[in-house]
C-alpha cells in the first residue's frame, strides 16, 4: 500500500479512534477505573467515530462509482466481494482463535457461533458475552449489506431524473435518522439509566442495536452524498477547513460533556448519538479540508495505527486481559507493556492476514470507484471496525 497515497487527517482521526476504544476497553475490562481519566470514560464513542469515517469511505465509493459514466455500471458483486475481503480475513482469524484456544477465549461465555459467522452477533447481544466487541463490527457489516441496494434501488426509481434521486436520497437519510431517534426513545425505559453505568437491557436493546446505532455511519454518507453531488457546496465548506475544524473540536467537546453527564439519560439516548454524528462529520470535512491544520498535519506514528487499525481492534482487548493476569495493570510500566503489545499484535495480524487478502483483492477484483484526478485520494483506506 503506498502510504503516500493516505490522507493525514483521515488517519489522524483513525488512530484517535482506536486509542479512545482501547483507553475504554483498558477500564472496562483491566484495570476496572478511569486510568485514562474522561479519555476512559468517553473511549465508547471512538467506535461511533469509526462509524462516520467507515460511512464516509463506503459513501463515497458507491456514490463516485453510481456517477462515473465512463464505468460500466456499479457491480453489487464487486462491491462485496471486496468489503469481504477487505474485513472477513482477519475477523475470522481472531474468531478461530477463540473457537479453538481456549487459553485465549477464557472463560466467558459465548454467543452460538452461527452469529459471530454472519454477522450477526449484535443482535440480542448480552454484555459479558464472548468476544462481544465485535457488535460494532456487524452493525458495520449490516450497512455494507444495505447501503448499495437502496443507493441503486433510489437511482433506478428516479432514473434520469438527477434532482429526484437526490430529493429521494437525502429524504430516505433523514428518515433512517428519525427513525433511530424515534426507536431509542420508545424502547428507553427508567431502568435503564443507572447513572454512570447503564442497565444490561441499556445494552443489549439500545446500545448494541441495529436499527438504533446507524447515526454516525449516516452522518458520513451524508457527506460523501454532498461531495459527489453538491460539489459547489462541498467546495465552499472544504475553503473554510480551520472553521470546520474549529466548530467540529467545540461539538465534540460539547456532545463529550453531555455524554459523559447522562450517557444513558432518555434525553442523551435519543438526541446523543445524532450529535455525535454531526460533531465527527465537521471533523471529517476538516480532515478532507486540504487547507486546514488537521489536514495538512502530519503526525508521527498516526499514520500506522490508523492503518493497522483494524487488526488492532480485533485483538487488543483479550491480549490485555490475558496480560493483566501477569502484571499490575495500574502501574505505568504495565500500561506502556499493554500499548506496545496491542500494536504489535495488530501489526502482525494487518500483515500476516490482511495484506494478502488485500492484494488478491487489488489484483483480481477491480474497483467500482474511479478517483478522477482532482480528487483527494481515498481508496487506500482500510475499512473501520
Amino acid at each position: 500500500m503506498n502510504r503516500s497515497s493516505r490522507v493525514h487527517g483521515l488517519d489522524t482521526l483513525r488512530a484517535l479512534a482506536i486509542m479512545l476504544v482501547f483507553a475504554n476497553h483498558y477500564m472496562s475490562f483491566v484495570s476496572h477505573e478511569a486510568t485514562f481519566g474522561w479519555f476512559s470514560r468517553i473511549g465508547w464513542a471512538g467506535v461511533d467515530l469509526f462509524f462516520a469515517l467507515s460511512g464516509y469511505l463506503i459513501g463515497n465509493q458507491i456514490f463516485a462509482g453510481l456517477r462515473d459514466d465512463s464505468a460500466a455500471g456499479f457491480s453489487l458483486w464487486r462491491f462485496y466481494a471486496r468489503r469481504l475481503l477487505r474485513t472477513v480475513p482477519a475477523y475470522y482469524f481472531v474468531l478461530a482463535l477463540y473457537a479453538f484456544w481456549p487459553y485465549w477465549a477464557g472463560d466467558l461465555p459465548h454467543a452460538p457461533w452461527w452469529k459471530y459467522l454472519t454477522f450477526t452477533l449484535n443482535l440480542d447481544l448480552k454484555p459479558g458475552t464472548l468476544f462481544s466487541h465485535a457488535w460494532s463490527l456487524c452493525v458495520e457489516e449490516q450497512f455494507y449489506l444495505l447501503l448499495p441496494p437502496v443507493a441503486l434501488a433510489i437511482g433506478a426509481v428516479a432514473a434520469s431524473r438527477r434532482a429526484l434521486a437526490l430529493a429521494l436520497g437525502w429524504g430516505a437519510l433523514a428518515a433512517a435518522v428519525a427513525a433511530g431517534m424515534w426507536l431509542r426513545a420508545d424502547w428507553w425505559q427508567p431502568s435503564m439509566d443507572l447513572g454512570a453505568r447503564g442497565s444490561q437491557r441499556y445494552y443489549t436493546l439500545i446500545y448494541y442495536s441495529t436499527l438504533a446505532r446507524f447515526d454516525e455511519l449516516l452522518a458520513g454518507v451524508a457527506l460523501a452524498m454532498l461531495r459527489n453531488f453538491h460539489p459547489a457546496l462541498w467546495q465552499h465548506l472544504t475553503r473554510h477547513g480551520n472553521a470546520m475544524l474549529a466548530s467540529g473540536a467545540a461539538l465534540t467537546a460539547l456532545a463529550f460533556w453531555l455524554l459523559l453527564e447522562a450517557h444513558f439519560s432518555w434525553s442523551m439516548s435519543v438526541f446523543g448519538y445524532p450529535l455525535l454524528g454531526l460533531a465527527f462529520a465537521m471533523l471529517l470535512l476538516a480532515a478532507l479540508s486540504e487547507g486546514s491544520l488537521l489536514a495538512r498535519t502530519r503526525i508521527p506514528g498516526m499514520g500506522a495505527i490508523a492503518l493497522w487499525s483494524y487488526s488492532i481492534y480485533l485483538t487488543h482487548k483479550q491480549l490485555c486481559i490475558l496480560l493483566a493476569e501477569h502484571v499490575e495493570p495500574d502501574q505505568p510500566a504495565s500500561i506502556a507493556l499493554m500499548i506496545a503489545a496491542s500494536i504489535v499484535a495488530g501489526w502482525l495480524l494487518y500483515f500476516a492476514v490482511e495484506t494478502p487478502f488485500m492484494w488478491l483483492r487489488e489484483r483480481f477484483i477491480p474497483s467500482n470507484y474511479k478517483r478522477r484526478p482532482h480528487e483527494t485520494a481515498v481508496g487506500s483506506l482500510a475499512a473501520a471496525p
